[in-house]
């Protein structure tokens, strides 16, 4: 049987503007280049799951949609990317949710997001879906669903003896409760700062041991692998520490970066590579995701990632 992953979370569809520099608060500013683009932190983590594994590990989907056309593209674009979608829901309560999204000429960006059918989904709706985690090896998590939902989700993936994996993006303080849920958190600098309840900033690669550090024993989390953006990622794990350098690429957007990490990280490790190979693997196809427009249209194919590596 081959492994499985589970992603529960977000579906939106994102609205896409290149701009030269962001807006200022009161400011307009013209834009170009609009797109509507398939998007939502736990669709593109699935989204690279499928498209990464390339089969070999099979992907499925958890989330809420609303009943209308943007639901059928979001679904749609999972599916061609070899997601199983049979646990993503539609609801009448709302419609699918969406993301309004500035891109400037340096690929960093503003977010923007209404969501929707994504808040509709309640605990008894993941108590509902437990099949999705059956036999997974691994489960991602993101915190764009309600809390309870994702909590008492992380909860049923460890029964099913799924290891779980927490992006804490939109970055906020987290309970108790839910970090003692999480087997591998995955914060990036400005989310990592925020956890520790310290304003959101960047974190210097001579500065990631001991935030990693900081992290791990305030949060009582095992495993934290801190994303640190042209900086590359740390590892650590009890005394372990493996750090991964960035590729270097030219950045021209840079929003699903973080997701495709995520789900490379889990197909490298649900696939038994090391963890060395598979922080290398995710920097890889992270670092590719950058270079083009877009959430699920920026994620790299297993062969280019594999390519690159070579």
């Amino acid at each position: 049987m081959k492994p499985a992953v589970a992603v529960l979370g977000s579906l939106n569809m994102d609205f896409v503007v290149s701009v030269e520099t962001l807006p200022a608060p009161g400011q307009t500013v013209l834009g170009s280049g609009f797109q509507m683009l398939p998007g939502g932190k736990g669709a593109n983590q699935a989204c690279a799951c499928g498209r990464l594994g390339e089969g070999a590990v099979q992907t499925r989907m958890a989330g809420r949609v609303g009943y209308d056309l943007f639901a059928d593209h979001l679904k749609a674009s999972l599916a061609a990317a070899g997601v199983d979608v049979s646990a993503v829901h539609a609801t009448q309560a709302q419609p699918t949710g969406v993301a309004l999204i500035w891109v400037d000429s340096k690929g960093q960006n503003s977010i923007v997001v209404a969501s929707g059918a994504n808040h509709a989904m309640a605990p008894a709706d993941a108590t509902s879906i437990r099949a999705v985690f059956r036999g997974a090896s691994y489960a991602l998590f993101q915190l764009e669903t309600p809390l309870p939902t994702v909590q008492v989700a992380m909860q049923i993936a460890r029964q099913e003896g799924a290891l779980t994996i927490l992006d804490p993006a939109p970055a906020q303080r987290l309970d108790a409760g839910l970090l003692s849920l999480v087997d591998i958190l995955t914060p990036n600098e400005s989310e990592a700062m925020v956890l520790l309840g310290r304003p959101p900033g960047p974190v210097s690669v001579e500065d990631a041991p001991e935030v990693g550090r900081q992290l791990r024993e305030q949060l009582g989390v095992q495993t934290v692998v801190l994303k640190l953006g042209r900086g590359g990622c740390l590892w650590m794990d009890g005394n372990e520490r493996i750090s991964a350098p960035a590729i270097e690429v030219t950045a021209v957007d840079t929003t699903a970066a973080g997701d495709t990490f995520n789900g490379a990280l889990a197909i490298a490790l649900a696939e038994g590579k090391s963890i060395p190979e598979a922080l290398r693997f995710a920097n890889a196809a992270a670092g590719l995701s950058v270079t083009k427009i877009g959430a699920q249209a920026s994620i790299p194919p297993r062969a280019d990632v594999l390519k690159l590596l070579s």
